[in-house]
């Protein structure tokens, strides 16, 4: 199992690293959020990631929301912050998880293997026939694979990482401009909606109009 753990406190990760070794995990550390996006486009698989909301160059909150969560790497913050909005905010983000500072380290071993083993019960989702799983990035139907070109692929991912959330049009279209460098616009958004339902042939993809687009979490 490979961790990977955002923290600049060189005791912490020192004490933290020896704990998940001996427990053994392979464990990827990073100081800060520009070390942690290089290290992210290596696409090493990562089966837990660490993430303190203080870092000397930004903060875990963005770094998780712009890098981490889109790549459905399961997280616990860890973090001297302990306010109630700082708890609400983490959670709210979608990390799995939320500790503070000082905290046990045989309590996030045991958080660390709970979150590991649910979101591998959690790695595929099936909505109305249509199965998404996250690991292999593919999408299957009645048992065939739906050949989803990998930006299609990417934009799935998205709705089916924010399942039973609306994801805005802007947003998508400021993915869709990170992931290719191509320019994009709004009538981009819809013609590739169109070929994506086209090619899965149920509608599972709701448009909010005006806002953007939603899979609701009807699972069968």
């Amino acid at each position: 199992m490979n961790v990977l753990l955002i923290e600049d406190n060189e005791s912490i990760v020192e004490g933290l690293t020896y704990s998940l070794e001996q427990e053994k995990y392979k464990v990827f550390s990073c100081t800060n959020v520009v070390d942690t996006v290089k290290f992210l486009e290596e696409k090493i698989q990562i089966d837990i990631a660490i993430i303190d909301v203080s870092l000397p160059d930004g903060n875990g909150f963005d770094l998780y929301q712009d890098y981490i969560k889109e790549k459905n790497i399961p997280s616990i913050f860890l973090t001297a912050r302990d306010a109630e909005d700082d708890v609400v905010k983490g959670l709210e983000l979608g990390a799995n998880d939320y500790m503070t500072k000082p905290f046990s380290t045989r309590e996030l071993l045991a958080r660390i293997k709970r979150n590991i083993m649910k979101h591998k019960n959690e790695s595929i989702i099936e909505v109305e026939g249509i199965r998404f799983d996250f690991d292999k990035m593919e999408v299957r139907k009645e048992g065939k694979v739906i050949p989803f070109t990998r930006l299609e692929l990417k934009i799935l991912h998205l709705l089916f990482s924010n399942l039973g959330k609306v994801v805005r049009r802007d947003v998508i279209i400021e993915k869709i401009w990170e992931w290719t460098s191509n320019d994009v616009n709004d009538n981009t958004v819809t013609v590739y909606m169109k070929r994506i339902r086209e090619k899965m042939g149920v509608d599972i993809i709701i448009t909010i109009k005006g806002i953007g687009y939603r899979i609701d979490d009807v699972r069968k």
